[in-house]
């Protein structure tokens, strides 16, 4: 049982677009200044994450950017890695929104 929102193999495509893309390796990172630095991971991960979940890509991706660069380096060399932390998000907001809806219930 998936969400509408759930991708039901998200791996896929994450796989293959981390393949076909340049790596961005901490030399690349090393040599940008600290906030160029989480400009350059999100605009990697959000290309990623937006083929397996195109509606919460934006949030998943502010969430992984939350994490340590070094971090946030291993899950984009690593596609299992970063397939596990956005299935970890997708569950975060997931019972955050039934949250709201239980709230919601409530308030009535």
């Amino acid at each position: 049982r998936y969400a509408s929102n759930t991708v039901s193999n998200p791996m896929l495509p994450m796989t293959a677009l981390m393949m076909n893309q340049e790596p961005l390796n901490s030399n690349i990172l090393n040599n940008a200044y600290p906030q160029e630095q989480k400009q350059m991971l999100g605009e990697k991960l959000y290309q990623i994450i937006q083929a397996a979940q195109p509606e919460l890509a934006g949030k998943i991706t502010g969430m992984i950017l939350e994490m340590e660069n070094s971090e946030i380096l291993h899950m984009l060399e690593d596609s299992s890695s970063l397939n596990s932390k956005v299935n970890e998000a997708v569950a975060v907001l997931q019972a955050h929104l039934q949250k709201l809806a239980d709230q919601q219930k409530i308030a009535k």
